[in-house]
């Protein structure tokens, strides 16, 4: 029990879960706004998006080929 809470091994821990959250759970997270917003956004929401899409980029580019939020095709 003791090795579980030694510090190298906590600080794995803490490590492995910041990059979770920075790679998968924010991405997904910010993947599901930008298909709520994206054609309604003004001017400095977009630039906010553009700051996420650049922040986050590691994790959008791991997440994006798993999403298509490409728009319905329309019927003729």
């Amino acid at each position: 029990m003791s090795f579980l809470l030694s510090a190298p091994m906590l600080a794995a821990i803490v490590y492995a879960a910041i990059a979770g959250t920075y790679l998968l759970v924010l991405p997904l997270i910010i993947l599901f706004y930008f298909k709520a917003r994206w054609y309604k956004t003004g001017s400095l929401e977009r630039v906010f998006i553009c700051f996420l899409a650049f922040f986050f980029f590691p994790g959008l580019l791991v997440l994006s080929p798993f999403f298509n939020f490409r728009p319905e095709a329309r019927t003729i």
